[in-house]
């Protein structure tokens, strides 16, 4: 008996490292190809693909960017038996279907969840991870002094966390989220984009890892979104309170030096915004020094006709930045 008990997580360990591996040879072999798409917004990609012509694939962008369904003779046969043996391959009519995308960024390939990302454990990656990632890098460059430790709370994709390893080689960087598929994509994304070095950990914000960060980024969920969807919903009568417990950890947890990069959303309401005031509060006599800006004022419009927005009149994302003197 006990041999059978060990031998099953054994064999199915191995069946995963399988599939892993069959998705890091897809994501090379998209390289070798040359391939690149960029993730718009959710409302984009579904008008795009509403347009006459979008309802099938034609080529591997529409397969493996827009999500499109497909019929034999579209993927080169390399490409489909890659995606059959990492379990990202299913039948749709008399076609088939990818489970996961690849999406561009900072000269690398992220995998990541299909459109449209229902599941609850769907990896998004998407403007605001281009957004949040150029903001952390930003920062980086900025600094007056090397960050030797940095962490990416709900890391999703890896991308922070791998942007921020490329540019600071001699630091150690953790990603870290509640979502084991995100840990699992991004531990391919890492190895793809030859940063095998990230650490990946589970952890609900910074309470599986310890020590203090010189660098910690993050890109909570920050929508109201009324399903809970675990990577949507941010929380809260305004969707802020995952953002601000970004705020309340990074306070406990910033070395000398160190700074918070928060990238974020908010509904403004008869023109106040309810994150910065939350936020300003909680920062108060915490002894860092901090800014924060609207990077985009008006985005996600479509919002504004939902039951959960009747009281905004208008969405901008935010970047806080959050830094304790020396």
């Amino acid at each position: 008996m006990t041999t059978i008990g060990t031998a099953a997580p054994a064999a199915s360990a191995q069946l995963d490292a399988a599939a892993d591996e069959a998705l890091l040879r897809l994501g090379r072999a998209l390289e070798d190809r040359g391939y690149r798409f960029i993730t718009v917004t959710p409302t984009t990609h579904e008008r795009v693909n509403r347009r006459p012509g979008n309802a099938w694939a034609h080529n591997e962008r529409d397969v493996l960017g827009w999500s499109r369904p497909f019929r034999d003779g579209v993927l080169p046969a390399e490409l489909m038996e890659l995606l059959d043996a990492g379990g990202a391959l299913e039948r749709h009519g008399d076609g088939w279907r990818s489970r996961v995308r690849f999406s561009s960024y900072d000269d690398e390939l992220f995998l990541h969840s299909a459109f449209p990302t229902a599941t609850a454990d769907s990896v998004f990656l998407g403007p605001d991870t281009y957004r949040m990632a150029d903001a952390a890098v930003a920062h980086l460059a900025a600094r007056a002094t090397p960050v030797r430790r940095a962490v990416d709370i709900g890391c999703g994709t890896g991308a922070g966390a791998i942007a921020i390893a490329k540019r600071a080689p001699e630091a150690e960087v953790i990603g870290v989220d509640i979502n084991d598929t995100a840990l699992r994509y991004a531990r391919i994304n890492a190895e793809l984009a030859g940063t095998e070095r990230v650490r990946l950990s589970r952890s609900d914000l910074l309470d599986g890892v310890d020590g203090t960060f010189d660098l910690i980024i993050a890109n909570p969920p920050f929508m109201i979104d009324p399903a809970g969807r675990t990577y949507r919903d941010g929380g809260g009568p305004h969707g802020n309170e995952l953002s601000l417990a970004v705020v309340d950890a990074a306070k406990q947890r910033l070395a000398p030096g160190g700074s918070l990069v928060l990238f974020s959303g908010t509904g403004i309401v008869d023109g106040k915004d309810p994150l910065r005031a939350a936020a300003e509060r909680r920062l108060a006599g915490a002894g860092l020094a901090w800014t924060y800006r609207e990077v985009d004022p008006d985005v996600y419009g479509e919002e504004l006709d939902t039951a959960a927005y009747q009281h905004a009149e208008r969405i901008a994302v935010v970047v806080l930045t959050a830094t304790r003197p020396r």
